[in-house]
Order: C-alpha cells, then sequence, then structure tokens
C-alpha cells in the first residue's frame, strides 16, 4: 500500500529550521516527527517547540523515529554528512541552499542519492515566485525569442552584528564563501534556470567594507551561455542598508521580463521578515505591456495577505514530500543545485586565476578550497 504521507525529521536545529519546520507540519503530505542536532539542550528546546523527537546522533533518529526524508539545515559545509549516510539508510533528503559549498561535497550526495535510489532536492523557493512563475513561462513559450541578455543584482548589506551572530559566519572553513555562498544562491539559480547553460564565466571578488570576516562581501561576473547569450552577475553584501535583488532577460525579438525578487533591507532568518512582495518590473512583451501594473498590484495584495519566508519555503517542501509519496523528482532536484555550486565555484576559479573558466566543472585537488583560501 502506497504511503499518502512521509514522515520528516529535520537536521541542524538552528535559526531557517523554524521555517522549515513549519513546513513540514502544514505540507499535506508529512508527519513531522523528529529532529536531530548536535547539541542536546538546543535539539530538544526545538524539539519541544513542535512537539517532536529529539536525537543527537542521525541513524538513531532514522532508525526509532522511522524517518522517511530529512531536510538539512546545518551550515553549508556540513550539508554532505548527513546526506550521504541517509542514503545509505534509503532516506531522502531536501537541503537548504546553497546544496554544498564545494563540488566534492555535491557530487558525493549525488552519487549516494543514484546509488541508494533515493531522492534528493535544494531549496530555491523563489523559483515559486509568482512573478518568476511568468517570465519563466514566458521564456518558455517563446515570448521573447531565445534569452540573449540577461543580468541579476543583488545589492544588500550584512553588519557585524550579523557575522557575530553565529560563529561560523564569516569564515573559509565553515561558511565556504560570503555572498556568493550564503546569500546569492537563490539569485545565481534563477540566473542559470532562465538563461540556459552556461559556456564561461570571468569573474573578480572583493572585500569592499568588511575586514572583521574572511570572505568576499562582492562579486561580479561576466556569463557567457552555450547559446551565445550573454550575461552579468552583480552582487553585494556591501551596501546600505540593504536595497534590492533583480533579474531581468532580454530577449532576441526585442522584449524583455524581468522580476524585482528583494525588496528593502535583505531577509535574514530568525530576525527579519521580506519586507516588500516580489514583482515583475519590466515586461515588453507585445500586447501584453499592459499587464505589469496588475500584475504588481495582484502580487502586492497577496502578499500582504501571506507570511512570505514561510509561505515560499511552505511550497517547496510541500512539492518534495509529495514527489516523494508520488515517486517522482522533485521541482528543484539534487542537479540543478548542483549548478548553481559550479557557477560560484567557476567565480572563485576565475578571481584566483586571471581568467575565463570554461564549463563543465569538476572537482579539484589544489587543496586551496577552489582559490578561496588565501595562500
Amino acid at each position: 500500500m502506497t504511503k499518502s504521507k512521509i514522515r520528516t525529521a529535520i537536521v541542524g536545529p538552528g535559526k531557517v529550521a523554524h521555517l522549515h519546520a513549519k513546513g513540514l507540519l502544514n505540507s499535506n503530505y508529512s508527519e513531522f516527527v523528529a529532529v536531530c542536532g548536535r547539541s542536546v539542550e538546543r535539539a530538544q528546546e526545538f524539539a519541544s517547540k513542535y512537539d517532536v523527537l529529539a536525537f543527537t546522533d542521525l541513524e538513531k533518529m532514522i532508525s526509532e523515529a522511522k524517518v522517511d526524508a530529512i531536510v538539512v539545515c546545518t551550515p553549508h559545509p556540513y550539508h554532505c554528512g548527513p546526506v550521504v549516510k541517509a542514503a545509505k539508510l534509503g532516506v531522502h533528503s531536501l537541503i537548504e541552499k546553497p546544496m554544498a559549498s564545494s563540488l566534492e561535497d555535491c557530487d558525493a550526495m549525488l552519487e549516494a542519492a543514484k546509488a541508494n535510489n533515493i531522492s534528493l532536492g535544494v531549496i530555491s523557493q523563489r523559483r515559486f515566485y509568482e512573478p518568476v512563475i511568468r517570465m519563466k513561462k514566458a521564456i518558455d513559450e517563446g515570448k521573447i525569442g531565445a534569452p540573449a541578455l540577461g543580468h541579476v543584482i543583488m545589492l544588500g548589506w550584512r553588519d557585524e552584528e550579523y557575522y557575530n551572530s553565529d560563529p561560523w559566519r564569516g569564515k573559509w572553513e565553515t561558511e565556504g564563501g560570503g555572498v556568493l555562498v550564503n546569500q546569492a544562491p537563490h539569485q545565481l539559480d534563477l540566473f542559470q534556470w532562465l538563461m540556459g547553460d552556461i559556456e564561461q564565466v570571468y569573474a573578480v571578488t572583493r572585500n569592499l567594507n568588511h575586514p572583521y570576516i574572511e570572505v568576499e562581501d562582492t562579486a561580479v561576473a561576466v556569463v557567457q551561455f552555450k547559446s551565445g547569450a550573454v550575461g552579468m552577475i552583480l552582487l553585494s553584501n556591501s551596501q546600505k542598508p540593504g536595497i534590492y535583488g533583480k533579474i531581468h532577460i532580454h530577449g532576441r525579438n526585442g522584449a524583455s521580463v524581468g522580476a524585482q525578487t528583494e525588496g528593502g533591507a535583505m531577509f535574514i532568518a530568525g530576525k527579519s521578515n521580506v519586507l516588500e512582495p516580489p514583482v515583475n518590473d519590466i515586461w515588453t512583451i507585445s500586447g501584453e505591456e499592459d499587464k505589469l501594473e496588475g500584475w504588481k498590484k495582484e502580487d502586492a495584495d497577496f502578499f500582504n495577505t501571506i507570511n512570505a519566508a514561510e509561505y515560499y519555503i511552505g511550497l517547496q517542501i510541500d512539492d518534495f514530500c509529495q514527489s516523494v509519496v508520488e515517486g517522482r523528482e522533485p521541482f528543484v532536484s539534487g542537479e540543478e543545485g548542483r549548478k548553481t555550486v559550479e557557477l560560484f565555484t567557476a567565480v572563485y576559479r576565475s578571481q584566483r586565476d586571471n581568467a575565463p573558466v570554461k564549463f563543465p566543472l569538476e572537482p579539484e585537488n589544489k587543496n586551496d578550497f577552489d582559490g578561496r583560501l588565501k595562500k
């Protein structure tokens, strides 16, 4: 008899895990049963809040709580271990963004999933934003012709208090990177999803005004796509107080579609809410220009009825749990998650080598964390 629900658990009871817990509780396809953390106290505190079981050992949790799928909310360099261990026990994994901080970890998780016939999903809830769905549909229907030119811009701010809020933040070893790895994976995911397969990347990274952290706060890249299209990426945590995030795609027939996905100060899990609604901010498809203002009002009105952070993560959690129940691939798969890691890895390698980086990328064995570690 096929299950109508799967038994779910969280690994890593940190700030963002609370959003996932609410999503698991609200999903029609999830029975949220357990949490696993390194600290007994934190795991128990989290468990009591959601009336689930607390564990500090992953294998014990999976066995005793009869877990079917886990949501991994540990810091980025520590996603691989629990996912691989869970896969060997036949347990599916939904991974917080980014999938990992290295291609080596991505490939280890994908190989474990394939070998054990389990599903991997990676959080990218902005694919569920209504303005982004409109963009994707218009592009897929050929309304702008083939994508020819694209740009993604994310300007935000992170202060010293933010980096001091968790001991792993701002360090190569425990965060894996700066704006590229932590704040920008959503934008990088949308960029490659809407523009297509990448040919090569030339980029520079900088730490402009955060002398108290090791990692970059700014990255700029020129991207060439296999289709012949070109694009630009501009990302920064160095602009006060946090301005916006935009993605615009311009087609070969001259029409453009775009969205402002972030507005106001940047969202910080456990500290702030999403301040402004995601909206389409450019739409020049012939015959559809007059739809823009109506969509803006529609999306803003809907935004005012929801908690955006909880709602969109909830949509993706529900899709993932449903995909496991139905035996299909989730909307954002592990292979898609790897593409984002491949893109930011190319940016770091280009900065290191002062040269364009051609795709596809494979893991390196240079012991410099793909150019991120200082000599």
